[in-house]
């Protein structure tokens, strides 16, 4: 069972599923095979009523509910969005956050709509949002995973200070680091995060009011999906030292937070991102490489934040 949060979606930006390009989650791509069989006067049909499909929008209402085991995989496939093909036991960091569901949110669709296909998962989930103190988690194998993934990258990508910094920070028990996943598909715009941010500070103040697990902690990291134009002269040493405004964030919303961190630095994921979820990018026809953007701000920081997701978010 899983509780609604009392946010909903409605009359929203970010509830117009945009179709241009991209499929609905959970939508074959098997249209094209069945085009190729048929005549030519009915292929050009056929090619012209998905011309015009394409440039709709389908309106769809979302509704945030807490984390539950019903949605383990939407949850997990997400996750396995970010990382890809790194070393990250996914099934593991998907049953903390499960277990953890004082804090967190998925979105799903509203009502399924009648064209939808009888066999809709009716807990397909759209996107979701929580934190993992990675601190309290010490020990467990996904949280020592993803502190070494960032730690090797670092070091692969930095300089000696910021190597020692990143490690002294994610080793002090005394300053509790919280990794911050946002994940959602890429058609699912920006302003729906606002509300699920402003969702989980609200369960994060309370989860350290009554002294619950992720309730304290004094820094955030953050791992976007980032990218850069393939054109540009990216030497392998220069990805910690990548300009912000030659940086694009899957999820936009989390470019107001690369001004606040105390260290930063990117990563490639080329190699890694031929794959069915990492996909291949390009924005206005021109070729993208894929990077991760590791960040760990202050959580001091936060309201300042939010402050500017409110100005630029906010409907």
């Amino acid at each position: 069972m899983y509780s609604e949060k009392g946010i909903t979606f409605h009359d929203h930006p970010a509830i117009e599923w945009l179709t241009t390009g991209h499929p609905e989650p959970g939508h074959d791509e098997e249209e094209e095979d069945e085009v190729e069989d048929k005549d030519d006067e009915d292929s050009d049909e056929e090619e012209d009523d998905n011309e015009e499909v394409v440039d709709e929008k389908v309106n769809v209402e979302f509704k945030a509910y807490s984390i539950s085991d019903n949605h383990h995989d939407g949850i997990k496939k997400l996750l396995q969005q970010l990382f890809l093909k790194a070393p990250v036991n996914t099934a593991e960091l998907t049953d903390l956050l499960i277990q953890q569901n004082h804090i967190g949110s998925v979105i799903k669709q509203m009502e399924i709509s009648e064209h939808s296909d009888d066999d809709v998962d009716e807990d397909e989930i759209f996107g979701f949002i929580s934190l993992l103190n990675l601190t309290e988690r010490k020990g467990t194998q996904c949280a020592e995973q993803i502190k070494e993934l960032i730690l090797t990258f670092c070091e692969k990508n930095c300089d000696q200070r910021m190597v020692e910094q990143l490690a002294k920070l994610l080793s002090d028990r005394s300053r509790l680091v919280g990794f911050l996943l946002s994940e959602r598909f890429i058609n699912v715009q920006a302003q729906i995060a606002l509300p699920m941010h402003q969702q989980l500070q609200k369960e994060l103040a309370e989860a350290h009011k009554t002294n619950k697990p992720c309730g304290k902690c004094y820094f955030y990291l953050l791992i976007s999906k980032t990218f850069v134009e393939a054109t540009k002269n990216n030497s392998k040493r220069k990805w910690s030292n990548q300009k912000k405004d030659e940086l694009m964030f899957a999820n936009a919303e989390e470019d107001f937070f690369y001004e606040k961190p105390i260290l930063k630095f990117n990563y490639s994921v080329q190699k890694e991102s031929d794959t069915c979820l990492g996909g291949r990018w390009s924005f206005q026809d021109v070729p993208m490489k894929p990077l991760r953007t590791v960040m760990l701000a202050p959580c001091d920081k936060m309201n300042e934040i939010m402050d500017t997701l409110k100005e630029y978010l906010a409907v």
